[in-house]
């Protein structure tokens, strides 16, 4: 099942999505550094702003299974300052369309490009940011992923969004070929304050993030582009391209977004992911085996021997989780070989840490 099929009914509560079923691929999160800027840079869909030229691309985006590549080229650029989260993507597209024009409808039944962002990493409470050629925006939060029951926020929005895109060629003319559309956005960073004295800015610090981009094969229809359907009628599945691979189709598994360091530097600084992060992706391994274990047995296991058989090993460390059942669900905690954090995942995915030195 694809996870975006059942966005809209999930807002309109239907809470009974799991992805669990499908087999998963390993992957590793990627990360980029994004630099500060002292330039100002004009939100109008434009990449030559001078400030751009001190950011790299990011890799070419991939499928979001991490397995084929793309029939069209996707790359991002980031920036920041004290104000603004800057994002300049980059979109091949031979055939640039779009026809929706209201804020909040569901953007992705256009081609899109996805911004998803988890500030503290715990998996809870993050954001997701759609913009299709139109510069039609769809903001939401999200307090939990789809694979628990959450509640999405549909009526939250960024205030003081900015964001512009310029296509190269022309928007919804079906006679002649396109080169792609450039999207600039700059999102505030004080749409992530939980109060009013909180400073969110993640100055030498990472976060987790990742981008998508949905693109529908299409038919011309008496001039006008519509998503492509097969002989029963039925619309034909998208293509999901994404920087981060996520091994599985479902955007919503935050723990494997990538990382996204904002280095006070304006240049040369280098990011290297901690060794804690690599014994949270255990964890999470073990809540996704659990995850499985309960759907076959309506149980969760009370025995870490019955969801995994192998030694969990990181950079040469042997890890020695520990579980522990209550009437709720459990905690499957590790203690950090590298810090001596405890680090924890419950059973709703949500993770924890606490020092214990």
């Amino acid at each position: 099942m694809r996870i975006k099929s059942c966005i809209l009914s999930l807002i309109t509560g239907c809470f009974t999505l799991t992805a669990f079923a499908q087999s998963e691929k390993e992957v590793t999160p990627k990360s980029y550094v994004a630099f500060k800027t002292s330039k100002e840079i004009l939100i109008d869909g434009d990449e030559t702003d001078s400030a751009w030229e001190q950011a790299a691309w990011t890799s070419p985006f991939i499928d979001i299974e991490g397995v084929i590549k793309p029939k069209y080229n996707t790359q991002v650029k980031m920036l920041w300052d004290d104000k603004y989260y800057y994002l300049l993507a980059k979109i091949e597209e031979p055939h640039v369309w779009a026809n929706l024009k209201q804020r909040d409808t569901i953007i992705f039944y256009n081609n899109d490009f996805e911004v998803f962002i988890d500030p503290d990493g715990d998996t809870e409470n993050y954001y997701e940011l759609e913009i299709n050629a139109f510069n039609t925006a769809w903001d939401l939060f999200i307090n939990k992923p789809y694979r628990e029951n959450n509640t999405v926020l549909n009526d939250w929005n960024i205030d003081g969004l900015k964001s512009a895109v310029k296509v190269n060629g022309t928007i919804n003319n079906a006679a002649d070929t396109d080169k792609g559309w450039t999207l600039e956005i700059a999102i505030p960073w004080s749409v992530y304050k939980k109060s009013y004295f909180d400073d969110v800015v993640p100055k030498d610090q990472f976060w987790r993030v990742n981008f998508s981009r949905v693109n529908w094969q299409h038919d011309i229809v008496n001039g006008k582009y519509e998503r492509k359907k097969d002989k029963e009628g039925k619309f034909l599945p998208e293509y999901n391209w994404v920087w981060s691979p996520m091994g599985v189709i479902n955007m919503h598994e935050p723990e494997k977004w990538a990382y996204v360091y904002f280095s006070s530097k304006e240049a040369e600084d280098t990011f290297t992911i901690p060794q804690e992060e690599k014994v949270k992706w255990e964890l999470y391994t073990l809540y996704r085996a659990q995850k499985r274990y309960f759907e076959k047995n309506k149980t969760w296991s009370k025995s870490l021997k019955n969801i995994t058989k192998k030694n969990i090993i990181v950079e040469g460390k042997i890890l020695i989780p520990i579980l522990e059942n209550h009437l709720s669900g459990y905690t499957i905690a590790i203690k950090s070989p590298f810090s001596g954090k405890t680090l924890m995942v419950k059973e709703d995915g949500k993770f924890l840490e606490q020092n214990t030195n």
